[in-house]
């Protein structure tokens, strides 16, 4: 510094006239306002540690994940679980049993009853959950008082009634007990038995929760319990005042295959496309036939017309384990349960329906696992496969990975897996529950010449999967 500026800075006299009436100034200003810049540096310092605080703590603490453990702190969701006549549930397992083995012994302890392995396995996997004992770690508190609960659950087992009688036995009377099994009645005398119950009519059924995962289960009724809860695979079957993405809640099929169990990688992974189930389906599933002829002639494909059976899921495994990306049209309806094989196989979906509805997305970026292709462009010959070869090895990996961390949500025997996540869903829809029974209890009724603008269902369930 120089002798000068060493000069001015210890004697303000020697300030220029204009620096010093600014000193001045400021000096004055500072004596009125003693506290005001303290007063700004320590909020200034208080807000900067509050920032450091929460940017720390939302990018260093993980998100919670929402099927993970329920702190005994938190209020969860009380469901009363309705006791249903045994005919709508042991009884149901019984009627399909005997109708495959009409010479059986009954009745049959339910204790010795299983239900059989098919894709709407998931009536049974949420009531065996409800009877659990220790149910600390469930997104739902089971209550045996219903004038604590907040849900009810009805547990009829709607899609195994739809085929118990599958089986045409010949004339001679053999199977006359099995076929005496009638589902358009059962639903009758389900829907019957609830339409009767105090809490039922107490909110017009709205807090009430039915599984009806088969496209066709209770559709002779469904329109009496559409204000409820509807736990479906899809909204194929299903009108828009019906059910909707608002209110209801999309199930994953179980997944008949066996997980893949190896690691990610393309090692042992030699087919490039693998697809196998029925050729030949109605309304949107007709693709199926077009994507076979295009697809059965190419290299490193294979596509195999096959039924449900012991040695079709052999063979499923085999080539789901060894394919780099499987294919999922649609089936009868927009969905079908070979996708959920594909999930636990590692196998990369390649979807092909164009209303598909898809489980869990609030928590699920299907973009991340999965690969969309309009139909439009699936049939055109060469271009599939053409899409696929491009996909370079890192994506692959990357998608695998992916696979890998969601496919919990697709195993309904992992105590974090599928039902702790289907039971979180129906929580998320109490506070709509809530308001519209309280909405309901205020209104006049009417007669409206329109829809309802407050009905809950969006009238949307038709959207176009992105391309």
């Amino acid at each position: 510094m120089s002798e000068r500026s060493k000069s001015r800075k210890s004697n303000p006299s020697s300030l220029s006239p204009l620096n010093s009436q600014t000193l001045n100034l400021a000096s004055s200003r500072m004596a009125r306002r003693p506290f005001l810049r303290p007063s700004i540096a320590t909020f200034a310092a208080a807000f900067s540690l509050l920032t450091i605080f929460v940017l720390s703590h939302s990018f260093l603490s993980p998100l919670p994940t929402p099927s993970l453990s329920y702190s005994s702190s938190v209020r969860r969701p009380k469901i009363y679980l309705y006791d249903l006549p045994r005919l709508f549930t042991y009884g149901v397992i019984e009627s399909y049993l005997l109708a495959r083995d009409p010479f059986r012994s009954l009745p049959i302890a339910d204790s010795d009853l299983h239900y059989p392995g098919h894709q709407h396995s998931a009536e049974w996997w949420l009531l065996t959950d409800l009877l659990r004992p220790d149910r600390s770690a469930s997104p739902v508190e089971r209550v045996s008082d219903p004038e604590e609960a907040d849900l009810f659950y009805v547990p009829f087992f709607s899609s195994l009634s739809l085929i118990v009688n599958p089986v045409r036995h010949g004339s001679d009377g053999v199977g006359a007990r099995a076929m005496a099994y009638n589902d358009d009645d059962m639903q009758e005398k389900l829907v019957s038995w609830v339409e009767g119950q105090e809490f039922w009519r107490r909110n017009g059924g709205r807090d009430h929760v039915f599984i009806c995962q088969d496209p066709n289960a209770l559709y002779k009724l469904i329109d009496r319990i559409k204000n409820g809860v509807l736990l479906v695979s899809d909204f194929g079957r299903l009108r828009g005042d019906q059910a909707s993405l608002v209110k209801d809640v999309i199930l994953p099929y179980s997944h008949r295959i066996n997980p893949f169990k190896g690691e990610v990688g393309i090692e042992g992974r030699n087919s490039l496309l693998f697809f196998m189930g029925n050729r030949y389906r109605k309304d949107g599933g007709k693709i199926r036939d077009t994507l076979f002829q295009i697809l059965e002639n190419e290299k490193d494909v294979i596509v195999r017309h096959g039924a449900q059976s012991r040695e079709s899921r052999r063979m499923a495994t085999q080539g789901m384990h060894s394919s780099k990306f499987c294919l999922h049209p649609a089936g009868d309806t927009p969905s079908a349960c070979r996708l959920f094989d594909a999930i636990v196989s590692l196998c990369i979906p390649v979807i092909v329906s164009d209303y598909i509805e898809l489980p869990f997305e609030d928590v699920i970026d299907y973009k991340k696992i999965a690969i969309f292709v309009d139909t439009a462009t699936a049939v055109q010959p060469g271009r599939l496969t053409s899409m696929l070869r491009e996909v370079s090895t890192e994506k692959i990996l990357q998608f695998q990975h992916g696979l890998k961390e969601v496919k919990h949500f697709f195993e309904y025997d992992d105590p974090n897996g599928t039902v702790n996540e289907i039971w979180r869903q129906v929580s998320s829809k109490l506070p709509l529950i809530k308001l519209m029974i309280n909405r309901d209890k205020r209104l006049v009724k009417r007669d409206l010449d329109g829809p309802d603008r407050s009905c809950i269902c969006s009238g949307q369930n038709a959207t176009i999967a992105a391309h």
